[in-house]
């Protein structure tokens, strides 16, 4: 074989090798940026039929503490200032937020 076909074949492996490498990195980057929901509108029917406030302060009937990051159906990273519900698929929520159907997690 001649040094340029050998040349050619070192380099296409290296690059074949590169982009094995660098797959789980390029797959993270694109989950990550698939994971990001839109944030739930108060306005929209859904939030309104639920009672949803993007500050608990401002809820009527909430009880004292009571706020979407210390909910049952909060899934949110702790610490996080929004995450998603289960309540509102596809949307995430406030964490500081509040709605009707909070649950105390146990």
């Amino acid at each position: 074989m001649s040094d340029d076909t050998l040349n050619a074949r070192r380099a296409f492996l290296r690059k074949i090798a590169m982009a094995v490498a660098l797959t789980p990195l390029v797959e993270s980057k694109l989950g990550a940026a698939a994971a990001a929901n839109p944030r739930l509108n108060p306005a929209e029917p859904a939030a309104k039929a639920e009672k949803y406030v993007e500050d608990a302060k401002h809820a009527q009937g909430a009880t004292a503490g009571s706020r979407c990051a210390n909910c049952a159906l909060y899934e949110g990273a702790s610490g996080s200032a929004q995450g998603p519900c289960q309540i509102f698929p596809g949307k995430d929520v406030m964490a500081a937020g509040w709605c009707s159907s909070w649950a105390p997690q146990m």
